[in-house]
């Protein structure tokens, strides 16, 4: 059992949950150590209480099966690696998750892509994860400046959806923008001085959403480059929303009427 901080395995997986080893990724707390597990990705060591839960036993009992190493730890030690104020029981260490071309969206039947510009919280990113999922979307493009999709805060923001969704991070926009030129994606801004409502757009053709950073909106260059721009009407005194909440609304919209065809 590991029972100090100073333990090397667990300032090595101290470094990976502050974003310093580009490898693995970082995971913590039951829940989302089972979308781990029912995920494709490798799973290199975990980490547990002394004391585990049953649902928890049963996951290193599964990895063990599996033949993860899993390592417990005493209390000490599991509050030190934690990403929480309070340590979850269970801290699994993984790859970090191959990159993606874009062109892997052109597998898709019509799709629908979220686009992030530059989003910066986590919260944010992983809330809008878990509502492009729900909203069924095709997957996410991350374009650089945005909050890396598998650190922890967006992981337990997103509640699995960042293992389940295609997710492309850390292109560039001009990257982006060729993309969706060569292969006639349509991309629809979101913006407060937008001329139209966003229900007056149509969704159902192969469209990318573009949602913008939480202070700026979205930058110049797509903005120009959008084949249509778009905004929420509000009750005054209200100007905006949250670039999650506003999310939630183009999305699902633009499901409402992909359902309806």
């Amino acid at each position: 059992m590991i029972s100090s901080s100073s333990n090397p395995r667990i300032q090595s997986a101290q470094r990976v949950r502050d974003g310093r080893d580009d490898g693995f990724i970082f995971v913590e707390g039951e829940r989302l150590v089972e979308e781990l597990a029912a995920s494709e990705l490798g799973v290199q060591l975990v980490f547990h209480g002394g004391s585990p839960t049953p649902r928890t036993a049963a996951l290193v009992s599964l990895f063990e099966t599996l033949g993860v190493e899993c390592q417990p730890c005493a209390e000490a030690a599991l509050k030190a690696l934690s990403a929480t104020v309070q340590p979850q029981g269970i801290v699994a260490i993984a790859h970090r998750p191959q990159p993606l071309p874009l062109d892997h969206f052109l597998s898709f039947e019509n799709p629908l892509i979220l686009v992030l510009d530059a989003v910066q919280d986590p919260g944010n990113v992983g809330t809008m994860l878990r509502t492009a999922e729900a909203a069924g979307v095709t997957g996410v493009i991350a374009l650089r400046g945005t909050a890396y999709p598998f650190s922890p805060k967006v992981l337990r923001s997103a509640m699995g959806s960042a293992f389940r969704l295609p997710v492309v991070a850390g292109i560039t926009e001009e990257h982006m923008l060729n993309w969706a030129k060569a292969t006639g994606i349509r991309l629809i801004a979101a913006a407060a001085d937008a001329a139209a409502p966003y229900s007056h757009e149509v969704w159902h053709d192969p469209c990318a959403l573009i949602m913008g950073n939480e202070a700026t909106g979205v930058a110049t260059a797509l903005l120009k480059a959008a084949t249509q721009r778009v905004f929420i009407p509000m009750h005054s005194p209200v100007e905006s929303l949250n670039v999650a909440a506003a999310t939630a609304v183009l999305l699902f919209e633009a499901a409402r009427q992909r359902r309806v065809g």
